[in-house]
């Protein structure tokens, strides 16, 4: 075939169909020299042309989506004048509900592409709009590129996209809905971040690879990103040779989903015989088989409760049937660390509201994108629950002897602190009921601060409208110094704004002229709401401003850590917006941490970027004139 021939199909709705060049499934990692490594996004394959005919965007069975998706029409021609030099031209994407930068909504996209009210069409594209993820340029300015390497295409779209005005980095939130896949060279780091958000996979591209029209290549691969669940065998299907498997609920029997590919011959007909001869009952469809013979078996996700693409990994003689339960099936399609084993899983940790033990595992799984970051490379202090919160409490910095070796530690002061830098290490210290994660204000690769914190704790719970006066007045200054600040909450009862700083950059007693000017700036505001009074009895219903507690050894609780306290409160990141009158500290809870991110993303997503662009080297030479120094 010419490759710069575009071989095209006439489709009785007078649709045009382009067959899209497909990658090949691989179970082996697929780590190869000159290959390029991208996010599998789960959606629609989809075809955008845009030529003197107008903008098409065409799925790979030919369908028309943009009747079901107007919203990408709408902003390619909100972005008319710069596409129109550009014109004709042809991208190649994924059409998807992008749930977080490396993981889209099947879900969402199916139930989009069955939608028929355009009433209902409408108003999801205004309110829940989707985004072609795109990875190919195979048509610019009228000249095919598909005679062009891999690599040199995707040099061009990038181009492309900065021609355009459009940013290169993948956003569920922003108005942007045409949005560049990036490729990188990096397997390893890529999949820890596909692992760690929970995305479909990756696919994997020869650098030199010619894109080939209706070709299912071997030089575009796709690895994903399976669930594992231990499953017992329920019936066999006579009619097509499914095998349906279940596991137990609350000792009944659940269906998960039947599985026919990834056996071998011989072990498929092994299985088929063993059914036979233990059969319970036989009908025209089906043999019945009581629960005794375990698999494990893989899969991409759940889909209208059954298991997606479900493909055989092996036998597990070693299992007895009763230990394939719908807990560790919920843990599988959570994407958890496959061999570590949670205890326990139904164990009460609070009452009101009614939080198990397998809820919170589920609840660190799902926040550790954004909450393993702040614990990088720091120190860890934990508090534990081993009774829940109405059992004692204790701390522990030291690594326990039993803590298996994936745990990184680091010894400081004689003590042997966990790091905890991965999804398994916050999952390990999860199923040990470690409900408050506090670290410093410095990693272990830094002599210095690498933020200033100020904790505003007021004197009690009634006293939180302390707290949001002082993070104003705060916010006021700090804007006029240009300075950058974060705000969330304690999780207990009071405010915490954070000013993140490049690292090695300065000392304590660098950061200690700013705290102690901006606690000695409340006090003059305000002497009867703020005191720096460090014995309690002397502060009266004033909040206390700690400047001394940001100082080297001294701790703060992790964003998005849960908190010991008996509604459950987690110490979540705000926008400064929220902050005011109405702001209610029972609201921040585990629930919602999760449902704000997903609905309004993370409000510390820009943190680690404001490190290098926070100004505060002019700020601390007119404080350090100021102190004569």
């Amino acid at each position: 075939m010419n490759l710069c021939t575009i071989t095209v199909i006439k489709k009785s709705e007078g649709q045009l169909l382009m067959k899209p060049m497909l990658p090949s499934l691989t179970f082996d990692l697929p780590v190869r020299p000159d290959w390029l490594y991208e996010v599998k996004y789960d959606g629609f394959r989809a075809i955008l042309d845009w030529n003197s005919q107008g903008i098409t965007l065409t799925s790979r069975n030919g369908k028309a989506l943009l009747p079901q998706f107007p919203e990408i029409k709408k902003f390619l021609l909100n972005h008319e004048k710069e596409f129109k030099p550009l014109l004709p031209l042809r991208l190649d994407g994924e059409l998807v509900s992008l749930e977080n930068t490396y993981k889209a909504n099947f879900s969402a996209i199916q139930v989009r592409g069955r939608l028929k009210s355009e009433k209902k069409i409408t108003e999801l594209a205004a309110h829940s709009p989707c985004r072609l993820m795109v990875f190919d340029l195979l048509i610019l300015k009228g000249k095919p590129l598909h005679s062009q390497a891999f690599l040199k295409r995707k040099e061009t779209l990038s181009k492309l996209f900065q021609t355009i005005g459009l940013d290169l980095d993948p956003d569920p939130y922003g108005d942007q809905l045409l949005q560049y896949v990036s490729p990188t060279n990096d397997f390893n780091e890529l999949w820890e971040r596909v692992v760690l958000y929970d995305g479909e996979g990756i696919i994997a591209k020869y650098k030199n690879s010619l894109w080939e029209e209706g070709q299912r290549s071997l030089q575009w691969l796709k690895y994903k990103n399976w669930k594992y669940v231990s499953c017992f065998v329920t019936a066999f299907d006579k009619s097509n040779g499914y095998f349906y498997v279940g596991v137990y609920k609350e000792n009944q029997i659940y269906g998960v989903g039947q599985v026919l590919f990834g056996f071998k011959p011989e072990e498929k007909d092994a299985l088929k015989q063993t059914v036979k001869q233990n059969m319970r009952k036989e009908d025209a469809q089906f043999i019945y088989v009581e629960p005794a013979i375990c698999l494990e078996v893989k899969y991409l996700e759940l889909y209208d409760n059954q298991m997606r693409e479900p493909h055989f990994d092996r036998f597990r003689f070693d299992l007895e049937p009763a230990s394939c339960t719908y807990d560790r099936f919920i843990f599988a399609q959570k994407n958890l660390p496959a061999d570590l084993d949670i205890t326990h899983p139904d164990k009460p940790l609070w009452e009101n509201p009614a939080i198990q033990k397998a809820d919170y595992i589920l609840y660190l799984r799902e926040i550790s994108p954004y909450m393993l970051p702040f614990l990088k490379n720091r120190l860890l202090t934990v508090i534990r629950y081993p009774h829940g919160m109405s059992g004692e409490a204790f701390y522990q910095k030291n690594c326990p002897d039993y803590a298996p070796d994936f745990v990184q530690t680091h010894t400081s002061d004689g003590i042997d602190y966990i790091l905890c830098n991965n999804l398994k290490t916050l999952v390990w210290l999860g199923n040990q009921l470690a409900i408050e994660f506090h670290v410093p204000f410095q990693t272990i690769n830094s002599k210095g601060p690498s933020e200033i914190v100020f904790d505003l704790d007021p004197p009690s719970k009634d006293a939180f409208q302390l707290a949001i006066k002082a993070a104003l007045l705060i916010k006021e200054v700090l804007d006029q110094l240009n300075l950058i600040g974060f705000i969330k909450t304690s999780g207990n009862k009071g405010l915490q704004i954070y000013l993140p700083l490049p690292e090695d950059a300065y000392s304590y007693e660098d950061t200690r002229l700013l705290t102690s000017f901006i606690a000695e700036y409340l006090i003059s505001k305000d002497p009867d709401s703020f005191t720096i009074e460090r014995m309690k009895k002397k502060r009266g219903n004033r909040l206390y401003v700690d400047y001394v507690q940001h100082s080297e050894g001294k701790t703060i609780v992790a964003p998005y850590s849960m908190r010991g306290n008996e509604h459950g409160g987690v110490a979540t990141p705000l926008y400064w917006e929220e902050v005011d009158e109405q702001l209610k500290l029972v609201s921040f809870n585990m629930e919602n941490a999760l449902k704000r991110i997903r609905e309004h993303r993370d409000p510390f997503k820009n943190y680690f970027q404001t490190k290098q662009i926070q100004p505060f080297a002019p700020i601390l030479d007119f404080l350090k004139k100021g102190a004569g120094k």
